[in-house]
């Protein structure tokens, strides 16, 4: 198919179901001119196939939070590809890389690595069955993806292929509404295995919510489970459980924790992870995560670097900062022109979301895919967003301006009409039963 007249979006379709190999990569997530296809990406800018250049804020879905093909990093991970990649045993790195996490993350003594944060989610699902004896998974409703297994995505619109008995096993409560969760475990008295939630998304934890979660799991049972899939190598290098003060009985990681390498852990106490362990004779064995490239060298040796970039660095602070102020510039700028009923940023400075709304004052994601669509004509790519180390003062300038460009066509909008100023279809939700 290469050299046809097809589009590279066309050309993607027909070879990969959904045109990417995560749906928030798909067409339908993006406005008509966002670029189809990337080519490569430097510092926190990525470029498309005719060298066209854009500031982006989508950082490989969150997971480079330094920057693309960051030095160090890089050099570390092609350290660990000349020693082989992946060896027959072990290797030094792997046992390296589970130090270095253990070490960093208090209250976890052992850690298993995987690709994926959908495999270290459904492994600590796994583990928490097997540790409890139980079935019932109950999962926050607010926090929009955990896995791609059927555990969790049987419990969204999209059920097709999954058995509705996995489905049935999926229970919901919501966050900060410790009551929710009361119920359930009343409703299911000693039939729950976990409770799994992120420690926060834009919305934080408030009157000691988290503690709450745990003693609960604990009274009854449960192991309590934290996704820090987003949340770690973010709010803290060691964790939001470590900046909101709580230690899960499991955790797991994965995006931002070695810069767009692909790792990810599940992690927790002792005495729970080694129910997927060999040493203990006698013992009723659980066949655990077990992924010939799980512990692959150069994504381990990448996690080491960033380990120590961050703290030589002081990432965090500098995520923080800038979030801070981009945040209080955007907001600031919708002010000016009258906009704050309509658009504004919200939620936690290293995890900030912009919410866009219609005349009447409803969530619109026409009007979502209008901002986004303009910040693109000014050199911006922003489906969402995520800060890295290498976003700076200059990107800081270079996006506001944008944002007061992209702002004024939202205002002329409201008043004249999405429609007349929206190239192409609007972006629809993920989690849609039909397309």
């Amino acid at each position: 198919m290469e050299g046809s007249n097809m589009s590279y979006s066309e050309r993607l379709n027909s070879v990969i179901p959904g045109g990417a190999h995560t749906y928030s990569r798909g067409d339908d997530q993006y406005p008509a001119n966002a670029p189809q296809i990337l080519v490569k990406g430097e510092g926190c800018y990525v470029w498309g196939p005719n060298g066209d250049k854009y500031l982006d804020y989508g950082m490989a879905l969150r997971a480079v939070t330094v920057g693309y093909g960051y030095k160090r990093i890089a050099d570390a991970a092609i350290k660990e590809i000349f020693n082989g990649n992946n060896l027959t045993r072990a290797s030094l790195i792997e046992l390296e890389a589970a130090e270095a996490m253990v070490n960093l993350i208090d209250g976890s003594d052992m850690v298993k690595f995987a690709k994926n944060g959908s495999t270290v989610t459904s492994a600590a699902v796994k583990i928490a069955r097997a540790y409890t004896g139980r079935d019932y998974v109950v999962r926050c409703a607010q926090h929009p993806f955990f896995s791609y297994d059927d555990w969790f995505i049987g419990d969204t619109p999209i059920t097709k292929g999954i058995p509705k008995p996995i489905s049935e096993l999926t229970l919901n409560f919501n966050f900060n509404d410790i009551e929710s969760l009361e119920k359930l475990f009343v409703n299911y008295k000693n039939k729950i295995s976990c409770v799994i939630l992120e420690p926060a998304t834009t919305v934080e934890p408030i009157d000691n919510f988290l503690q709450k979660v745990k003693e609960l799991c604990h009274k009854n049972g449960a192991l309590f489970i934290l996704d820090e899939m987003i949340t770690g190598f973010r709010w803290d290098l060691k964790g939001a459980q470590h900046y909101y003060n709580i230690q899960p009985d499991l955790c797991t990681f994965g995006k931002g924790m070695a810069n767009g390498f692909s790792v990810a852990a599940v992690m927790g106490k002792r005495e729970i992870m080694n129910l997927g362990g060999i040493k203990q004779e006698g013992m009723e064995r659980m066949f655990l995560v077990s992924t010939t490239h799980g512990a692959e060298m150069c994504g381990l040796g990448a996690l080491v670097e960033t380990i120590k970039v961050y703290q030589e660095l002081n990432v965090v602070d500098h995520l923080w900062d800038y979030g801070r102020k981009l945040q209080s510039g955007m907001n600031q700028i919708a002010a000016e022109l009258g906009l704050s009923s309509y658009f504004n940023v919200d939620g936690v400075p290293v995890n900030l979301n912009y919410i866009t709304r219609d005349k009447s004052g409803q969530p619109s994601l026409s009007f979502r895919t209008l901002f986004s669509q303009e910040m693109i004509k000014a050199g911006v790519l922003i489906p969402w967003i995520a800060i890295s180390y290498s976003h700076t003062e200059t990107e800081l300038d270079l996006t506001l301006e944008a944002v007061r460009k992209s702002l004024q066509v939202y205002k002329f909008a409201l008043d004249a009409g999405v429609e007349k100023y929206l190239v192409g279809p609007a972006i629809k939700p993920v989690f849609r039963q039909f397309n």
